[in-house]
């Protein structure tokens, strides 16, 4: 928000929320600060005084008002900077003081007492100790991958891999020089970081500290009875390892997709263009909050989606808005050794590239959303339900390809790239029954979509112009 485009209409009608909120000029001048301080240590937001919760203009002129100045003095009892921009309206005849609270990016803003407060929805929640030490990791005023694993020793660490890491570094370092070099082990310990990377048993120290690989049966997650789980997956060990192990599975899950070129010669594409989804799934391994231990990062695969799911929301200055163009790492030692590795990709080019290459594959556009503002998903949508859309948008047809049912869907994407082909052929490329090929042409037919052109033996089908 910008308060010069803020409309009277809007302070006075609007309910409060997670950006906004409204005050009497009666209450005390420091009880504002907790909502000050709460929308600078979340996403900043408005704050009106002379206005009644319930939208009714009183200003600073009603019995008991405090003046505009004492006000405009408190935030000076804040222990921290926070920027604030601020203006005085007329509404109705009546003066209203109007402060607008940027977000601090990169501390813990608290009150003169040590109280850190943060906007949750339309309240301005109190945080205690944890939960204060949660927001320090979001911000990344303090790194949990930094912290020193007292009970860990050199005798954790998983050599061979570690030997390989020397190797790519080109080194004569010993093993435990380079711990020590990276900030990964001091004093004989090693940091989560270390761990992480080169542990032989993470989750020894970080039982969550895993990767849950999940394939469905249909397009959603069913329970009980009707649970649709057909293949299960942990990796829990250091992660480069993770990351090969996850690497070769997915390829081994995922199907291929056959289409007859140009040249007359079929040929076979992914599901998914490999860079997007192995991209995500390196992302979820790097910047999750290791901190959150109640939960795991989770691929979990459907017939026409798959999702990553990663504990933690966007580190620090990332949205959801600006994710394509800003770099920042929540854990910058495991990031700089995955990249050492080859996996994390330099100069924010990985999210970036997720979008073109879905894009150039026919695919829908990448979905991140950060369910219940704790976590960050991914969901990739596949071949078979997207790649139809992108030909029809191609070709300017006037109808909804996708309120078909999926196997004249899938026939009409055939038809539609491909024109002429009969249905011993597409029932090849689609590995579908001819059978069943044949009742989805004929439904197609009947809608008046496509037709059949040439002889009866050597003829095909076109979509209708």
């Amino acid at each position: 928000m910008i308060i010069k485009n803020i409309t009277n209409q809007y302070l006075i009608e609007s309910e409060e929320n997670q950006y906004f909120d409204r005050k009497s000029a009666r209450i005390k001048p420091v009880d504002i600060l907790r909502h000050i301080v709460a929308f600078a240590n979340a996403n900043g937001g408005v704050l009106v005084v002379g206005i009644e919760d319930n939208g009714e203009i009183t200003g600073f002129d009603c019995m008991n008002a405090h003046k505009v100045n004492e006000f405009l003095e408190a935030p000076y009892l804040i222990d921290g900077n926070v920027k604030i921009n601020y203006e005085e309206r007329l509404i109705e005849n009546k003066k209203v003081l109007l402060f607008e609270i940027e977000p601090s990016e990169n501390y813990v803003i608290k009150t003169k007492d040590s109280k850190v407060y943060l906007r949750v929805g339309d309240k301005s929640k109190l945080l205690n100790h944890e939960q204060i030490i949660q927001l320090e990791y979001d911000k990344g005023e303090r790194r949990f991958e930094d912290l020193v694993v007292e009970e860990s020793t050199f005798e954790d660490v998983d050599t061979e891999l570690l030997s390989k890491y020397k190797e790519i570094l080109n080194t004569n370092l010993s093993l435990e020089e380079i711990l020590e070099a990276r900030a990964l082990m001091k004093k004989g310990h090693l940091t989560y970081a270390g761990i992480l990377l080169f542990g032989k048993f993470p989750t020894k120290y970080l039982p969550n500290a895993r990767v849950r690989l999940l394939k469905f049966e249909g397009n959603k997650m069913e329970t009980g009875r009707r649970l649709n789980i057909i293949k299960e997956i942990n990796y829990e060990s250091a992660i480069p390892r993770i990351i090969e192990d996850i690497k070769r599975e997915m390829h081994s899950q995922l199907r291929d997709f056959q289409y007859l070129a140009e040249d007359g010669m079929f040929k076979t594409i992914p599901e998914y263009p490999e860079f997007p989804w192995f991209e995500g799934i390196v992302n979820a391994i790097t910047h999750r909050n290791y901190s959150l231990q109640g939960d795991c990062i989770r691929i979990s695969l459907y017939d026409d989606h798959l999702e990553i799911f990663s504990p933690g929301k966007l580190p620090n200055i990332v949205t959801l808005e600006n994710m394509k163009y800003t770099r920042y790492s929540r854990n910058p030692r495991i990031a700089r050794v995955l990249t050492e590795f080859g996996y994390v990709k330099e100069l924010n080019e990985g999210v970036k590239r997720i979008y073109d290459e879905m894009q150039e594959s026919f695919l829908k556009d990448p979905i991140y959303t950060e369910p219940n503002s704790s976590s960050v998903l991914l969901t990739l949508e596949n071949s078979i339900v997207s790649r139809k859309a992108r030909i029809e948008e191609n070709r300017n047809i006037t109808f909804d390809p996708t309120t078909l049912p999926e196997k004249q869907l899938l026939v009409y994407g055939i038809i539609s790239s491909h024109p002429g082909l009969n249905a011993k052929q597409i029932s090849e490329i689609l590995t579908l029954k001819k059978s069943s090929i044949e009742t989805a042409i004929k439904g197609l037919k009947k809608k008046d979509i496509i037709e059949h052109t040439g002889s009866r033996a050597y003829g095909g089908y076109v979509v209708k112009k």
